[in-house]
């Protein structure tokens, strides 16, 4: 049994190339929906990892494609993106899950993360559904491996392709366990797939040849892709008794469209999806309501759909000009961290007034002993680096300069009081700097609607990020 999927892919190099009015996708979750039902499923460190963080069932969570999806190669300044991020840490982070399902390897994977600015997902799929991953040290899931493993021999498999002179092996960091990739010519590669899957039949093996981008061939067990893995992880949540709330999946492509096939989830196509996921879509989901076509690009389109099936707040705090005239719903330690922060970013961009009454209002919300130890080792008054900042005033203003914040995570470790850890992020021009930062924060009434007191904030550099001139790092 094979599979030939040609699609195109959101990861190619090369423009999109138009899909056949009479190719015929095939999706097996489409024509076995029984299928998230025959895993065997294992308890991994991962997976025990997030459960014991969230210690309930995730409120929401998000299954997105990257390239295209949820980051927007044309957008240059990055801010569907920013605006997803300051949503999410500030709304979703502490109850909710991130997955991110890439065709990239790890390889490319890590490298986009260094190019954009993306957050740290709680859980990773990569090189096309064929592994999985949990958290920023990527623990792999064993037992998805072992499902993988079934009719699947890595070297039979190159050893047969190996004689196909037409197929181009692809750099050795796109060779992964479960996929072998090659490069071929579009006009050979239907009959090259075709002689390859009768060879394989015949070895007894039961694969799928996915031809996308109009030049990569990837051979993978039949039971990888995205949506497979998809399937698994519900599947593994069901049986630890915590399947998510809900969950949104979003994709702009063809090899996306076994997202769309889950039962149960939300799905968005973003505006700039790709023909071959709205040819599917008319064809096996036109009349389904859980799935729309959103109106914006990429993150943007993300954001439209959280707002358009009601998962929750979907107003990003980079959209809110003035916060002292806006009231969070569910007041939350992680909001607290986005928002100063995100005064910060304008501030020294000049996109907000160079007024005495902001940083009144900085300082009213600092302990009047707290304290912040800079990168460097130095410690100083919280009151006295909010005074620092009148120097820096639209010293950005006109330049590439933006801050986020990645992992916020708190934990109440008094009645009124938070250990808040998360990364803090710059990028100025070329140059990202990052630190690992931890602050206590605490209620300033008996309700945190009243608003946050900072007590304490210590930074410690990432290495490799270090900030080249320690007097420009002001929080």
């Amino acid at each position: 049994m094979y599979t030939f999927q040609s699609l195109t892919s959101s990861l190619s190099l090369v423009p999109p190339i138009p899909q056949k009015p009479n190719l015929n996708l095939h999706f097996p979750i489409t024509s076995n929906p029984s299928f998230a039902l025959k895993f065997p499923v294992q308890v991994c460190v991962g997976i025990r990892i997030i459960m014991d963080r969230l210690k309930a069932p995730a409120r929401l969570m998000i299954v997105s494609d990257l390239d295209h999806t949820m980051v927007d190669h044309h957008d240059t300044e990055n801010l569907s993106l920013l605006r997803f991020n300051s949503l999410w840490e500030a709304n979703y982070r502490h109850d909710s899950l991130l997955v991110f399902s890439t065709g990239r390897s790890p390889t490319l994977y890590k490298e986009l993360r260094k190019e954009k600015p993306m957050l740290t997902p709680d859980i990773t799929i990569m090189s096309v559904g064929t592994e999985i991953t949990y958290g920023n040290s990527m623990v792999p899931d064993n037992g998805w491996v072992e499902v993988l493993n079934k009719k699947w021999d890595r070297n039979v498999v190159k050893e047969e392709a190996s004689k196909f002179s037409e197929l181009k092996l692809q750099a050795e960091t796109e060779q992964r366990p479960h996929k072998v990739s090659f490069y071929v010519e579009k006009d050979k590669a239907q009959a090259v797939t075709k002689a390859l899957s009768e060879v394989y039949e015949k070895r007894g093996l039961d694969v799928k040849i996915i031809y996308s981008g109009g030049m990569d061939l990837d051979i993978l067990p039949q039971g990888a892709g995205k949506g497979q893995a998809l399937a698994y992880l519900l599947k593994k949540f069901k049986t630890e008794g915590s399947p998510p709330v809900n969950t949104l999946v979003c994709g702009d492509s063809g090899n996306d469209a076994e997202l769309f096939s889950i039962p149960e989830v939300y799905g968005v196509m973003v505006s700039n999806a790709q023909e071959e996921l709205l040819h599917w879509h008319a064809e096996n989901a036109k009349g389904n309501t859980r799935i729309i076509h959103a109106t914006e690009r990429c993150a943007a389109g993300i954001i439209q759909a959280i707002g358009h099936f009601k998962l929750g707040p979907n107003l990003p705090p980079r959209d809110i000009a003035d916060f002292s005239d806006y009231k969070l719903e569910n007041p939350n330690p992680g909001h607290e961290v986005v928002k100063f922060f995100l005064f910060y970013e304008k501030w020294r961009r000049a996109e907000v007034e160079n007024s005495a009454v902001y940083l009144a209002s900085l300082k009213a919300d600092c302990c009047p002993s707290g304290t912040f130890v800079h990168p460097s080792g130095v410690e100083q008054s919280l009151p006295e680096c909010i005074n620092g900042l009148r120097s820096s005033y639209g010293d950005k203003q006109g330049k590439q300069f933006r801050v986020w914040v990645d992992g916020v995570l708190a934990t109440q470790v008094g009645s009124d009081t938070w250990l808040v850890k998360f990364d803090k992020w710059e990028l100025s021009g070329e140059e990202r700097h990052a630190t690992k930062t931890t602050a206590v924060i605490s209620s300033k009434g008996s309700d945190v609607s009243d608003g946050f007191t900072w007590i304490r904030v210590h930074q410690t550099w990432y290495k490799g990020y270090e900030g080249k001139d320690d007097t420009t790092w002001h929080f």
